[in-house]
C-alpha cells in the first residue's frame, strides 16, 4: 500500500510539472524566452536626420498681473488693525492695514519739542548777535542746531504716515501674512495684492538656458488655462529675465495673455507653446526609443558598428505627442536603436533585423 501511494505521488508530481512547462509554451510548443546576457540581442535601427525646424518650447507656470505688491510698513512696531481678508476687493487709496501709534507718536512729539526748542535757540542767539553779544560762530551753531530738527520732524512725521498701509490700486488683496497684535520689522511682509482690475494678466514659465536663447521678446505662443479646458488664448512674449532662479535653475519667461472675454483669478495654472525664433537643428526620433526620460534628460542606445549596443545620454528639446526632438547627444551616433532597448545595456552584443 505504502509502494503505491509513493509511485501515485511521483506521477502527480510528474503530471504537474508537465502542465507548468505547457502553460509557458505556444501553441507549437515553442518557449519565448528573455534573451540571456550573453546572447546578441534583436534589435531594430534607423539613422537618425538632423533637421533644422522651428520648434514649439513647452512650459508651465501660473498666471499674475503685472503689477502685483507686497505691501509693508516701512516702520517696525506692533500691527494694531488688518482692514481686509483674502480676496476682498480695495481701492486705490484705501486704508488696509495700521500699526499701534504708540511709540510713533511720541516719537513725533518729541521730535517736535527738539524742533520748538531749536526755534527759541536760534531766536535768541539772533538778538544777542544784533547786540554783539553772541559771536557769528554761535549764530551758525544754532542756525544748524534748527535745521536739524527740522528734518528730525519731517522724518518723524514721514515714519508716522507710513504706520498704515494704503492699496496703491484698485484689485484684490491675495495674500495676507499678518495678524493684529503681531510684531513686525521694518519691510516685513503684511499684504501681497494686484491690480486685477482692468490690469494685464501675465502667464510667467520656467525654461531652460537653451529655450531660454531661442525665444525672443515679441515671440508668439498659444496658452492653455486649466480653467478653461477648452479655449487656447493667444500670448505674447514681453519679458525674459537676464539671471536663472538659484534655487531651480530656470529662466523666467513673460508672456502677456490676450482674454477679451475670460476672468482670470491669481494664481490660475497654465501651460504654454512658444514658437522659438529661430529654426533649431535637432533630430527626431520615435519616443520608444528614449529610455528614463527625466525633465529634459534621457537616454538612447545607439550603435556604430552594428554589432555593440553604446547607451548614450541626450538632451530632450520637446515631445509632440508621438516623437521626441533630441537636441544634443546623437551628433556621433552611426545608427539608432529603436526596438529591443528593453534588453540591453551598455556595450550588449546585437544583431540588426529588419
Amino acid at each position: 500500500m505504502k509502494h503505491f501511494l509513493k509511485i501515485t505521488l511521483i506521477t502527480t508530481a510528474v503530471i504537474s510539472l508537465t502542465a507548468i512547462v505547457q502553460s509557458c509554451t505556444d501553441g507549437k510548443a515553442n518557449t519565448d524566452s528573455i534573451p540571456k546576457k550573453t546572447e546578441s540581442i534583436p534589435v531594430k535601427v534607423l539613422r537618425p536626420e538632423r533637421s533644422s525646424d522651428q520648434i514649439i518650447i513647452k512650459a508651465s507656470g501660473r498666471l499674475t498681473t503685472d503689477d502685483e505688491a507686497v505691501l509693508s510698513f516701512k516702520t517696525a512696531g506692533i500691527v494694531n488693525a488688518v482692514l481686509v481678508k483674502e480676496g476682498d476687493r480695495v481701492k486705490r487709496g484705501q486704508v488696509l492695514a495700521t500699526l499701534n501709534l504708540t511709540e510713533t507718536n511720541a516719537l513725533v512729539a518729541q521730535a517736535r519739542h527738539n524742533y520748538e526748542k531749536a526755534q527759541r535757540d536760534f531766536q535768541r542767539v539772533t538778538n544777542l548777535y544784533k547786540d554783539s553779544v553772541a559771536t557769528l560762530e554761535q549764530l551758525q551753531n544754532a542756525g544748524t542746531g534748527l535745521a536739524v530738527a527740522t528734518e528730525q520732524l519731517e522724518v518723524a512725521d514721514y515714519n508716522r504716515s507710513f504706520s498704515q498701509i494704503y492699496a496703491p490700486a484698485n484689485g484684490y488683496v491675495l495674500q495676507k501674512f499678518v495678524n493684529p497684535g503681531q510684531v513686525v520689522g521694518t519691510g516685513d511682509p503684511v499684504l501681497m495684492t494686484n491690480g486685477a482690475i482692468g490690469s494685464k494678466w501675465i502667464l510667467k514659465i520656467g525654461v531652460s538656458d537653451r529655450q531660454w536663447a531661442s525665444i525672443d521678446v515679441n515671440g508668439k505662443a498659444g496658452v492653455r488655462i486649466d480653467a478653461f479646458p477648452s479655449r487656447e488664448f493667444k500670448a505674447v512674449v514681453i519679458r525674459k529675465s537676464g539671471a536663472s532662479d538659484p534655487q531651480t535653475g530656470a529662466f523666467t519667461i513673460d508672456l502677456l495673455v490676450r482674454h477679451p472675454d475670460a476672468k482670470f483669478a491669481n494664481g490660475m495654472f497654465g501651460s504654454a507653446d512658444v514658437t522659438s525664433a529661430r529654426p533649431q537643428a535637432s533630430w527626431s526620433i520615435p519616443y520608444e526609443a528614449v529610455l528614463d526620460a527625466n525633465a529634459n534628460e534621457g537616454f538612447v542606445f545607439v550603435t556604430n558598428d552594428f554589432k555593440t549596443a553604446i547607451r548614450q545620454p541626450v538632451v530632450i528639446e520637446s515631445f509632440d505627442g508621438t516623437a521626441i526632438r533630441i537636441s544634443k547627444g546623437l551628433e556621433d551616433a552611426g545608427a539608432l536603436i529603436v526596438s529591443g532597448s528593453a534588453y540591453l545595456s551598455d556595450s550588449s552584443s546585437i544583431t540588426v533585423v529588419k
